[in-house]
């Protein structure tokens, strides 16, 4: 399931990453929160080049909720990718994905809307999934607002992966809107402690004590972290989902936690393409200085593209 050794590219970024630990604290978050603002503005002054981006707010469930409109540099309109960022459900924000967001707009042909939903542990389990379903029902709901022709599909990394396949179900069994695809990077779903990926790789990116503040912050009760739309391998039957793609990252902890929904999908017949970058690690995509990080949005970008005809 992994190459012998991390990719020397990912473990250089690693190496880099580790200097500054997740904290397990209210206060510390709030500090890494401004720390990660700040990093994001400079590292985004010199962007991948798209056709426009547009900042605007949208309706959310409990008040506005800010979106970045990413338009391929083509005439429209345009297939509409709804992306969800990872960060635990905790951290995360439009800044900190500009860079993934730009270049999988540029690789499938899509409008990529970047949406930054409400995080915990200030808004636990269920604000997250509200928000990132209230943003799919916008997006179809108001195609021109997004130079958009009708055609839906959802994305996100890490516990954006776990919105996107939420928001995916849910529009499954709630009669719509229509997703045509949902692209599941190293999603955050059906982890277990028991799991070799997590007895043989936390402490990469990830570690155990990480694992268990994410959940502490996101679900208030047990009840909560069985609710299907927490968490999608809840699902007694995922078959009338989107088509999908899920990736995974050989040196993840989470890894076989998305392989198993792969998995699932497949059992119930939901049309899946499963991959696993066996050198890579959590959060590859985002990774600048990784040249498999590239490659891997360009698949990702050639599966919305076929999919979603652009």
């Amino acid at each position: 399931m992994h190459a012998d050794g991390i990719d020397p590219q990912a473990k250089r970024a690693l190496e880099r990453q580790e200097r500054i630990p997740i904290p397990h604290s209210r206060t510390g978050l709030k500090l890494l929160r401004l720390l990660s603002r700040a990093t994001s503005w400079i590292q985004n002054r010199n962007p991948p080049s798209v056709g426009a981006t547009h900042d605007r707010t949208i309706p959310g469930p409990d008040g506005d909720l800010d979106v970045r409109l990413y338009l391929p540099d083509a005439d429209g309109p345009f297939p509409t990718v709804v992306f969800f960022h990872g960060g635990g459900f905790v951290l995360g924000s439009i800044g900190t994905h500009d860079w993934l967001c730009r270049h999988l707009t540029r690789e499938s042909d899509c409008a990529v809307l970047s949406v930054d939903y409400r995080l915990a542990p200030e808004h636990p389990f269920p604000a997250a999934v509200e928000d990132a379903y209230a943003a799919v029902q916008w997006a179809a709901a108001t195609p021109d607002a997004v130079a958009g022709d009708g055609r839906i599909a959802v994305a996100g990394d890490s516990a954006g992966g776990t919105l996107a396949a939420v928001a995916a179900l849910m529009a499954a069994e709630r009669d719509g809107p229509e997703i045509g695809y949902q692209a599941l990077l190293y999603p955050g779903v059906g982890v277990d402690p028991d799991q070799p990926s997590v007895r043989e790789h936390a402490g990469i990116v990830l570690d155990e004590a990480d694992l268990q503040w994410f959940r502490e912050c996101y679900y208030e009760s047990e009840v909560h972290e069985r609710n299907p739309y927490a968490d999608p391998t809840n699902a007694g039957d995922v078959s009338g989902v989107a088509p999908a793609t899920v990736l995974t990252a050989g040196f993840d902890p989470l890894r076989d936690g998305g392989r198993a929904y792969a998995e699932q999908l497949v059992r119930d017949g939901v049309d899946t393409r499963y991959e696993n970058y066996e050198a890579m690690i959590h959060g590859f995509m985002t990774l600048r200085d990784v040249d498999r990080a590239r490659e891997a949005i360009a698949d990702v970008g050639d599966d919305l593209a076929d999919a979603l005809g652009s």
